[in-house]
């Protein structure tokens, strides 16, 4: 009987534990993350789910709305955020994995608004320009001069947005280029629309945020995984597949701050 146990006793320990499910929260910001037939998709989602199976660590993916994903990832172990700005603020609140894209807000205009040729930030504020309501870009316009409900116009959603701009209510919209080449491809409309004047933001990159109790393994083995991906081209690949080949525009207005 005693060596029957002290057998059994040796087998469960030398068995690897399983590792824990990894919680990863995001919002919708397509295309980097974002609800396709009830299941969360994007750039962001498949790198992630890529990295996961590289380091064999389970992973279930849940869209919340960005306040509380954010507080969620804060409070519960074994948990992570995407697809986070990684700033100064945020730097001891989580541990980051990544990055995983660049970040670079310009302001667009229809391709036919020929007389809209900006060089400063005090054309700017003789025009109206919508960003999403709530975001760092609205508070970036506000710093710039630009008031909500005067100069600056908000919307719900990067696609009522790009509706404003087509239909003349505003003159200028301001937005994620990721986000508004998937706009243009989701709606069925010419990659030529519009045209960015100004590039507003380009310093920050996104990342992954961890929950600050991640352990240095987990942290370790996804730092691996997504380094790996990028050495073999599946991350070019799958940028492309989401938003084609990331070109920058040149000979246009900076009205970022570094």
């Amino acid at each position: 009987m005693c060596s029957r146990l002290l057998l059994l006793f040796v087998l469960l320990c030398g068995h690897p534990a399983m590792a824990s499910t990894l919680l990863a929260y995001t919002e919708e910001l397509p295309p980097l993350n974002f609800l396709q037939h009830d299941k969360v998709s994007g750039f962001s989602s498949e790198l992630l789910q890529a990295m996961a199976d590289k380091a064999a660590i389970p992973l279930s993916l849940q869209l919340l709305p960005w306040a509380r994903a954010y507080a969620m990832t804060q409070s519960t172990p074994g948990s992570l955020l995407f697809s986070t700005v990684r700033t100064t603020e945020r730097e001891n609140l989580f541990r980051w994995v990544g990055p995983i894209s660049p970040r670079r807000i310009y302001l667009y205009r229809l391709a036919g608004r020929r007389d809209i040729q900006l060089h400063s930030i005090e054309q700017l504020r003789q025009l109206r320009t919508s960003t999403l309501f709530e975001s760092a870009t609205q508070n970036r316009l506000l710093e710039l001069g630009l008031r909500i409900g005067q100069e600056q116009d908000s919307g719900r959603s990067d696609a009522v947005n790009l509706g404003k701009l087509q239909l003349g209510r505003v003159d200028l919209v301001a937005m994620l280029d990721w986000a508004m080449a998937w706009q243009l491809q989701q709606a069925g409309l010419d990659a030529h629309l519009v045209q960015p004047v100004a590039l507003l933001d380009d310093t920050r990159q996104y990342w992954y945020a961890l929950n600050r109790q991640t352990p240095d393994d987990t942290v370790r083995r996804l730092q691996a995984a997504l380094d790996a991906l990028e050495q073999s081209g599946y991350t070019e690949r799958l940028r492309q597949k989401y938003m084609g080949r990331d070109k920058v525009p040149a000979h246009i207005a900076d009205f970022t701050v570094h």
